[in-house]
């Protein structure tokens, strides 16, 4: 059993690698169906769930740690193809679909909890509701809206477990969707020329780097860490409030950075996006390091009630694309924005298109915004059905 982080890091990069090499040589099929990332994930889980490491003081601080520390470096590398010029002329149809998105989870708590109110405890209610402040946006608003309600944090165990369990199965799905978006995109009758244009546009941005790539390379890496240690120094000198929290401040001030210097010869350099790939797969890793199959059979009901509203809000959001003819990357990232947040919108739109990480991230800060006011209005319908 691993207990310390080198070992623990090294094997999820292993995997990571593993799998990636694997899918580029054989060209497997399932490769079509599964990409190499939605693979890491189970994989990682299966592993954890065997027990492979253990979650030791150390190994504990270097997930944390590494977590918390590039992600924001892998957001500021992949906004540096950012051109929000061409990114505005999505304007109108994305926030339609973040919109719809968080409408239909608001709905979604709201019927599950009334169908399954009879096998949940007394005060379920304001647990969910954190959870729908978690799912408008971010764990952040789950912790505003826990402490709007008085929730102890004894309660809010098989919460913690359904944001976990479901939460990660969305994403799965979600990822697995990609291969067939043309496919669903047809079925909508949705105009996917504006998203090609600017995907094609924003991708062709950098040209071909004439320096030295190795250089170029460390240049990048060192400036990526030092955004964004200095963006969580002065994110920590900023106010926190229900609705920014520190993670929040952080990302705003490294997705500023990232858009300026997309405008700035600092784009153009070589090897952002091989970096940031990397970055990506340790971060898929290190989540579906932290999940366990085992904890599939410790709350059947709370997890069967998240996922009766995952495919609540899945289907309400099939019918806004027909009648609005969205496409699936645009669902898709609106959903995502809001279940998953940051820490995971710009993963899927990664999937789709590097270029398209700005639109990931700015859908999930407006998820930030709206996510505590959202969860403490669905609190209110959920205490209504409660005492009915």
């Amino acid at each position: 059993m691993i207990t310390t982080a080198f070992p623990y890091i090294s094997v999820l990069l292993f995997i990571a690698g593993a799998l990636a090499l694997v899918e580029e040589k054989t060209r497997w099929r399932l490769f079509h169906y599964l990409p190499a990332i939605v693979l890491l994930y189970f994989t990682v889980m299966m592993m954890s769930t065997l027990g492979l490491w253990s979650k030791t003081t150390e190994i504990n601080q270097a997930y944390s740690s590494l977590k918390g520390n590039i992600l924001p470096a892998m957001i500021f590398l992949m906004l540096l193809d950012a051109d929000l010029r061409q990114i505005k002329r999505l304007g109108a149809k994305m926030l339609l679909a973040f919109f719809a998105a968080a409408i239909s989870i608001g709905c979604a708590f709201i019927l599950g909890f009334g169908l399954f109110k009879g096998f949940l405890a007394p005060e379920a209610w304001k647990t969910l509701a954190a959870l729908s402040g978690s799912w408008m946006g971010g764990t952040g608003n789950m912790a505003a809206v826990q402490a709007a309600l008085n929730v102890p944090d004894s309660s809010m165990g098989y919460t913690l477990l359904i944001d976990s369990i479901d939460y990660a199965m969305w994403v799965m799905f979600l990822l697995a969707l990609v291969p067939i978006a043309s496919r669903f995109n047809h079925w909508t009758k949705a105009d996917g020329k504006a998203l090609e244009e600017v995907s094609a546009n924003l991708a062709s941005k950098q040209q071909e780097y004439k320096g030295n790539k190795t250089t170029s390379m460390l240049v990048l890496l060192s400036g990526a860490m030092l955004v964004s240690i200095l963006c969580q120094y002065f994110a920590a000198t900023l106010p926190v409030t229900a609705f920014f929290t520190r993670t929040a401040w952080t990302v705003m001030l490294v997705t500023a950075l990232g858009v300026i210097c997309a405008l700035t010869p600092i784009s153009k350099m070589w090897g952002g996006k091989e970096i940031s790939s990397i970055m990506l797969y340790l971060i898929i890793g290190l989540i579906a390091s932290r999940a366990n199959f085992n904890e599939l059979t410790q709350a059947p009901i709370y997890i069967l009630l998240g996922l009766f509203i995952l495919a609540i809000h899945g289907g309400l959001m099939l019918v806004v694309a027909k009648v609005f003819k969205l496409d699936l990357f645009t669902c898709g990232i609106a959903s995502l924005a809001n279940i998953g947040g940051v820490a995971s919108a710009p993963i899927l739109a990664a999937a789709y298109s590097r270029a398209l990480i700005p639109v990931g991230v700015l859908m999930a800060m407006l998820g930030y915004i709206i996510g505590t006011g959202g969860g403490l209005l669905v609190g209110r319908a959920l205490a209504w059905l409660s005492a009915v």
